[in-house]
């Protein structure tokens, strides 16, 4: 018998009442549109991050050219979803960018990434999950900021941390984060030295 780990237990688990109640597909169709097309490079020299939760990989690309792979990571206890909520431990599914790097994290660096998107406030509007005010107070903040806001009903403070204060054997086990993407300490920061504020991150 083929034995089942603890990642692979807890995407099965929490798959299986939203394949049930058919939640996620008129969710995702919006995002699910832009991932079919995120995991090719805008150009041959394009620096930009695919991180896999069915491989529980995080790759660094140039183009198509691979520079580094991180495994496994960590995602949130939720699983990852195409859309997420607040308080739901999920990571979100999606096409982002780093937009800030927190060098006096308890994760011991963070690197944000601009969540939620405006494809994500979108959907969250069709889906009832946003009144039209929460629609419209999203943008109104993103203009005056310069990045989405954090405390909505999809959460924020989402990005690619290392383990800090966490346990290590914890991380090899189990998705344990609250919602973001989980690698070393060593391996944040090798990415570190990859990427900067701006690169496409692409979650799927």
């Amino acid at each position: 018998m083929t034995s089942l780990s603890r990642r692979r237990f807890s995407r099965l688990a929490l798959a299986a009442p939203l394949a049930l109640l058919a939640i996620e597909p008129a969710r995702a169709n919006l995002i699910e549109t832009q991932l079919s097309r995120a995991h090719l490079p805008r150009h041959s020299e394009e620096l930009w991050v695919l991180v896999d939760d069915d491989e529980a990989t995080l790759t660094v690309y140039r183009g198509n050219r691979e520079l580094a792979r991180f495994r496994p990571i960590s995602l949130g206890r939720g699983g990852a979803r195409p859309m997420r909520l607040e308080g739901s431990g999920a990571t979100p599914k999606g096409e982002f960018r780093v937009n800030r790097f927190n060098r006096e994290s308890d994760w011991h660096l963070f690197i944000g990434l601009d969540y939620p998107t405006p494809t994500h406030a979108r959907v969250a509007l069709e889906e009832g999950i946003y009144t039209q005010q929460d629609y419209d107070d999203y943008f109104r903040y993103y203009r005056r900021k310069g990045h989405p806001p954090q405390h909505t009903a999809l959460g924020g403070f989402i990005g690619l941390h290392g383990i800090g204060k966490g346990d290590p054997d914890i991380h090899r086990r189990f998705h344990w984060t609250q919602g973001c993407v989980a690698v070393t300490d060593q391996q944040i920061e090798q990415l570190e030295g990859l990427i900067d504020i701006g690169t496409r991150v692409v979650i799927r």
